[in-house]
């Protein structure tokens, strides 16, 4: 079941990649690799999709995404875009093993507070096997996502030499 949910989350997202000029560089493990072509490889990014989620028929699309901006000197960017309106003010809570994460959250997409964080957490996310968020809709619902972190050391190495 795992690997159909990731098969299409990967069409999904390498439907939307190519709708906005990105090209699919091709899958490493459970996570996806995409780079702007047009721009040079200015921006890349990896994005994988959980691999168990709650409310899912009453969500949009759910993904995380590590993104690098050469050109502006942005690098390991990480957000989970949640698939609904994020409640203000309240935080997003990721855990990889015992390493634990807040974001904030924008609209549907929640974000480190720092970018140190953001670093620390790709780190854990390459150290570890699984990765749980668990976040709170504006109707005040609680979701909670695991996704598989096989593959993503060699999905960011790819990122990393397609944006060089």
């Amino acid at each position: 079941m795992m690997k159909k949910i990731a098969f299409f989350g990967a069409l999904l997202l390498s439907a939307q990649a190519q709708a906005a000029g990105f090209e699919f560089l091709g899958p490493q493990g459970d996570w996806d690799v995409f780079a702007d072509k047009k721009a040079n490889a200015s921006v890349c990014y990896i994005a994988s999709v959980p691999s168990k989620a709650s409310h899912k028929d009453k969500r949009g699309d759910i993904y995380v995404l590590v993104t690098r901006r050469k050109s502006e000197g942005f690098k390991d960017v990480v957000s989970f875009h949640q698939g609904y309106p994020l409640k203000k003010g309240a935080d997003i809570n990721v855990t990889i093993g015992s390493a634990a994460f807040k974001l904030f959250g924008s609209d549907e997409t929640a974000w480190t507070y720092e970018s140190k964080d953001d670093v620390r957490l790709v780190k854990m996310m390459k150290a570890g096997s699984t990765m749980d968020v668990n976040a709170i809709s504006t109707r005040g619902t609680k979701t909670s996502d695991t996704y598989s972190l096989k593959g993503i050391s060699a999905a960011y190495n790819a990122m990393t030499k397609a944006c060089s």
